[in-house]
């Protein structure tokens, strides 16, 4: 077994899946989104983003793209949330931010469907 595949694959799902908790729940209900799994998931995501720099192939290529897209959504989500919060109506602002981490997590989803595909393809 590879200690760094492992670690590599590790953080992808993490990514997503802490994006996926932060997404689910009604997207206009600002009680079902908490501030501190958003910031979990773009912390998680910029390690994975980290992660994929040292991949050199055309798969890996796609892996780091699909990782800044979702990186840049969540960034952009969280400086929505710090710039907005008490200007704007909750309901509206949870809107924007959660459309935003559905955006990331769909690149999130491209990212663990080509990790999946990539082990698959692999021969020993």
């Amino acid at each position: 077994m590879n200690l760094e595949k492992v670690i590599f694959g590790f953080f992808i799902v993490l990514a997503m899946t802490l994006n996926f908790g932060f997404f689910l729940g009604d997207i206009d209900n600002p009680h079902h989104h908490h501030v501190y799994e958003l910031y979990a998931a773009i912390i998680v995501s910029l390690v994975a983003t980290v992660l994929k720099f040292g991949d050199r192939t055309h798969v890996g290529a796609i892996l780091l793209s699909t990782s800044l897209a979702a990186d840049i959504q969540l960034i952009a989500a969280a400086i929505l949330w710090a710039a907005l919060s008490g200007k704007m109506d909750d309901a509206s602002l949870t809107v924007y931010i959660v459309s935003l981490s559905g955006g990331a997590l769909m690149a999130n989803f491209v990212s663990v469907i080509l990790l999946i595909s990539e082990t698959i393809g692999q021969r020993r």
